[in-house]
């Protein structure tokens, strides 16, 4: 009986795997390299993740952003953004204090006014060099000055819009309980129905929206008599870009920001630009249909005036002006001592 020895046969198979193996790891290894040699092997990175939450819905008042997001410039930046829309029971401030954004658009005096209720926001950049805030009246009403407004019944926005108001009338004096001499007010919705229908002398509107909506209701310009903010030396700053102080306690976050700003600020100067482009950019990210393309681009004409002189960096300037307003609000001012740490120029320094 012949007896088979078993063990060189399977060290020969052994032997004979191993060189294929290696064979095959080393022309794996060679088509690696020529691979990056041909620049072809660069894994592609991973998009950093950011939300913004919007001050309101849809509409040219962000173009800014929509166009950063539409053109590629979060892309290109490496960003993955998220543009969260508002509406009228979106309160930013509330979203970002539970984790749901990075970043909120928002008015300095409603974030100086959470921030001294102990949410420490901080405003990164500033793309809004003006204020677009402004109070139309009727001027079937007799209104020709503020002196006028004793006695009336103004629309007023809450949520946060209020205080500028609340500052305007503290500085003129005028109580604003429906008390003799001073001033009932309504807590407007964001449309101009309470002027329409009479319910009100005066409603609040911005100079690139609800001025015009009653303008499209069939009033002419010279039907109305309007008081912007500004004017009135009660110049505060919108749509600022806002994030969480401990936010900017992590590196990686604030490259983030930083990319973030420098890709949105191509975005403005590029809708002031082109606003009319910028427009219908901002209707095909309109997912309720409810805005118009006349609409839309009469806005964007309209918001260029706001953004323009702005490279995004907050001036210090309009910063403590805005605080001198809310501060001078008399015996109940919008916030009662001067912030600190409210806003930061590390992110545009770098991005700019």
């Amino acid at each position: 009986m012949i007896a088979y020895t078993r063990i060189p046969v399977t060290k020969m198979k052994r032997h004979s795997n191993n060189n294929r193996i290696q064979t095959m790891k080393r022309l794996l290894g060679l088509l690696s390299t020529l691979t990056l040699l041909l620049g072809l092997g660069s894994a592609p990175q991973a998009a950093d993740s950011l939300t913004l939450q919007l001050k309101w819905v849809t509409q040219a008042q962000f173009a800014g952003y929509y166009v950063a997001l539409d053109k590629g410039y979060y892309a290109e930046e490496g960003l993955d953004v998220t543009v969260n829309a508002g509406g009228p029971d979106i309160a930013p401030p509330q979203l970002i204090a539970g984790g749901a954004a990075d970043l909120i658009i928002e008015w300095l005096p409603a974030a100086l006014a959470a921030r001294e209720r102990g949410l420490p926001l901080v405003n990164i950049a500033q793309p809004f060099k003006s204020s677009g805030l402004m109070l139309t009246c009727r001027k079937d009403t007799g209104i020709t000055s503020p002196a006028d407004f004793p006695g009336r019944t103004l629309g007023v926005w809450y949520f946060g819009n209020e205080y500028p108001f609340l500052s305007w009338m503290s500085q003129l004096g005028i109580p604003t309980d429906g008390s003799e001499g001073g001033v009932t007010v309504i807590k407007q919705g964001f449309n101009v129905d309470p002027l329409l229908s009479g319910q009100a002398d005066c409603i609040s509107t911005m100079t690139y929206n609800e001025y015009w909506q009653v303008i499209d209701a069939g009033y002419a310009p010279d039907d109305l008599i309007t008081f912007k903010y500004e004017e009135q030396g009660v110049a505060t700053l919108e749509d600022g870009i806002y994030a969480l102080e401990s936010s900017l306690d992590d590196p990686a976050m604030v490259d983030r920001f930083v990319r973030f700003v420098r890709a949105s600020m191509r975005g403005w100067k590029y809708a002031e630009a082109n606003p009319d482009e910028a427009a219908d950019i901002v209707l095909s990210y309109d997912l309720t249909g409810a805005q118009t393309e006349e609409h839309q681009r009469r806005m964007m004409g309209e918001i260029a005036k706001l953004t323009a002189g702005s490279n995004g960096e907050l001036s210090e300037a309009d910063f403590n002006r805005t605080v001198d307003t809310l501060l001078g609000g008399g015996s109940d001012p919008v916030i009662t001592k001067r912030p600190e740490g409210a806003w930061t120029h590390v992110i545009t320094d770098q991005a700019l």
